[in-house]
């Protein structure tokens, strides 16, 4: 049976002995198709927030529940960043090409830096004044932000689909950090609170914003950072850039490259996935979700891009200084239209979830 030691083993990532950081200890425990907690819950009944209406899924919760397994380590085997300390830019010794998560919140912006989450995966934080949560799952590519309003967020040791697990420490209900919405405990069928957490890098988001702070590798682990067992984004080696995944996915998709980048976007009536690489080139991208418009665009500064409902067909045109929404000047991240939240996801991963998903290339 896979373990996560034994397929990085296999696709060649250096350092794969020195997992203790990213699977929680020098020996990750025996993988099983159990779906319960190896640690005793500490759930004290106060639940996260969760939004109104709950995001699309393409299975049934019974179904994705019976799909969930272990990660082959023990919850909290990864721990979770409760107390984070950050520094000022001049302060950090990040490479202008190393992946951050950056997050822009009221007066706050805050870069979080991959080489540190990798071996977390959750930073419980306090934002502008709110309790919120950035996470990442490296098995999938995937950075997301959530609203934690009295509880913290942890590791459950388990996957669905390859991606993250959460459980939150008030109910212990689990939450697929893709879909952001529980498939079991109390909160089961609800959908968390979500903010956008920007995928870039280092030098761009300095650049951005010279007033960032940033997460410090003072979190109360010692751990390798800067030496991410799973291989290497810049230029892309390891599972990264393989053709293989750690798990099967829950379907499989050959429209692009497993391990390809999409902005992915979904609502309570559907999922769309754009190419990010072509979305970057083109400028604008659209799309539909069941038969409602939507348009992508680029921010070059940034290497990102946003999704916007665009029910109305109104025409978004790529101009040398930045956009024009019929024929008025806009930029990238404040087009006067309805945001779609939307992140970077691995295509295996995203299509694995949203299976016949709209995919613009």
């Amino acid at each position: 049976m896979h373990t996560r030691r034994s397929f990085l083993r296999g696709v060649g990532v250096a350092g794969v002995v020195g997992l203790a950081g990213c699977l929680g200890g020098d020996e990750p425990s025996a993988e099983g198709s159990s779906n319960e907690p190896t640690a005793t819950s500490d759930a004290t009944g106060a639940p996260p927030p969760t939004a109104e209406r709950s995001l699309y899924l393409a299975q049934d919760i019974g179904t994705l529940d019976g799909e969930v397994i272990s990660g082959g380590v023990p919850k909290d085997g990864i721990p979770a960043i409760d107390e984070p300390t950050f520094q000022a830019a001049e302060e950090a010794s990040l490479d202008d090409g190393e992946p951050v998560f950056g997050l822009v919140r009221g007066g706050d912006t805050r870069a979080y830096p991959q080489r540190i989450l990798v071996h977390h995966e959750i930073v419980n934080d306090t934002v502008d004044g709110d309790p919120v949560a950035v996470t990442y799952c490296p098995l999938t590519g995937t950075a997301q932000g959530f609203e934690r309003g009295p509880v913290e967020f942890g590791v459950s040791g388990n996957l669905v689909n390859s991606n993250l697990v959460m459980y939150d420490r008030g109910t212990d209900s689990r939450w697929p950090q893709i879909l952001a919405t529980a498939i079991d405990g109390p909160l089961a069928g609800e959908t968390l609170r979500e903010f956008r957490v920007v995928w870039t890098t280092w030098g761009k988001w300095r650049a951005a914003h010279p007033g960032t702070a940033v997460l410090t590798e003072d979190t109360g682990y010692t751990r390798r950072y800067g030496d991410d067992p799973y291989g290497q984004y810049n230029p892309p080696g390891g599972y990264y850039a393989s053709d293989r995944t750690l798990f099967e996915p829950l379907s499989r998709d050959d429209r692009a490259h497993p391990k390809s980048v999409v902005v992915g976007t979904r609502t309570a009536d559907g999922a769309l996935a754009f190419d990010k690489e072509s979305l970057l080139s083109a400028g604008v991208l659209t799309g539909a979700i069941q038969g409602r418009q939507y348009v992508a665009v680029a921010d070059d500064a940034l290497s990102t891009g946003y999704v916007y409902a665009n029910p109305d067909g109104r025409t978004v045109e790529k101009r040398a200084n930045g956009y024009s929404l019929d024929g008025e000047p806009v930029a990238a991240d404040s087009l006067p239209l309805e945001r779609a939240l939307a992140f970077d996801a691995m295509w295996f991963a995203w299509a694995g979830f949203y299976p016949g998903t709209g995919y613009v290339n």
